[in-house]
């Protein structure tokens, strides 16, 4: 059997912060996930994770962090250019750093773009919607 897609990993600085950012993005993250080092949602078929920096130095020794390069993003499926609008609204409101305010992107889409708790927008946050 061929290798499949299955999860999308995210190493996290604190739990917490990142999954209350994810929870107001849509996912249904169990309560109580915040105390733990690993954490994990099914969505659209694929799984989502979130380790903290402790569990992957604790798994990986020689692991380090870099900053720069990060070449990785997910993209959350809104319903409408407005929900577009809306959920970066919402994010934006609740604190959270926004990289690229809404906009009609010219391959057909409405697009926004923001960082999560970790600063991660170069492999960044995509909201879209078709227009």
């Amino acid at each position: 059997m061929p290798a499949v897609p299955d999860m999308v990993g995210i190493v996290v600085e604190d739990m917490a912060q990142s999954l209350k950012f994810y929870r107001l993005l849509g996912l249904e993250i169990p309560q109580g996930a915040e105390g733990e080092n690993h954490a994990e949602v099914r969505a659209n078929g694929y799984r989502i994770a979130w380790d903290t920096v402790g569990l992957m130095k604790s798994l990986y020794p020689e692991w380090i962090e870099n900053p720069v390069g990060q070449r990785i993003s997910l993209a959350f499926k809104c319903d409408s250019p407005a929900e577009v609008d809306a959920t970066y609204q919402k994010l934006k409101e609740a604190g959270y750093r926004v990289y690229k305010e809404p906009w009609d992107a010219f391959w057909g889409q409405r697009y926004a773009v923001v960082e999560d708790p970790d600063g991660n927008h170069i492999n960044h946050i995509d909201l879209f919607a078709p227009q």
